[in-house]
């Protein structure tokens, strides 16, 4: 298997176990904030979802065979699975830290699909980054940093 194709799974196990965080965390969220948060936590699952579709589809287009069960997901994840019990304050700082763990790995990624030549690669994973760039910038200002 390929340094991209390794690459790329990890991401979609980071992606399988972040929609389910976001999930929860959309569940749960209480408080004053919590039709703003509750909405928002939707839109980022909702992304992360087709997001997690394009980058398992891309590896399976160039030959990979992504990981499909929570128990590889969870494995091979550099994201952890939330705790419970979270405020809102930790569910926005955790999902801000996600994204940023995101956007360093898939630059890491895009060097990996560079170096291979394969562009269409490189550009999902630049539009992701984009993504990810303005959702911690937007965190970030929810948390008054």
């Amino acid at each position: 298997m390929s340094k991209l194709h390794n690459g790329l799974n990890k991401q979609v196990a980071n992606l399988a176990v972040f929609f389910v965080k976001l999930h929860h965390h959309h569940w749960y969220i209480k408080g004053q904030h919590f039709y703003g948060l509750h909405a928002k936590f939707e839109e980022f699952y909702d992304e992360v979802n087709e997001l997690y579709d394009a980058v398992a589809e891309r590896l399976l287009m160039i030959g990979g065979k992504p990981y499909s069960t929570m128990k590889d997901y969870l494995a091979n994840s550099s994201l952890v699975e939330a705790s419970g019990g979270e405020t809102a304050t930790e569910m926005v700082t955790a999902i801000k830290q996600d994204f940023k763990t995101l956007r360093d790995e898939f630059n890491a990624l895009i060097k990996v699909a560079q170096d291979e030549g394969d562009e269409v690669t490189t550009d999902l994973l630049i539009g992701a980054v984009t993504s990810f760039d303005k959702h911690i910038w937007m965190l970030n200002a929810t948390l008054g940093k």
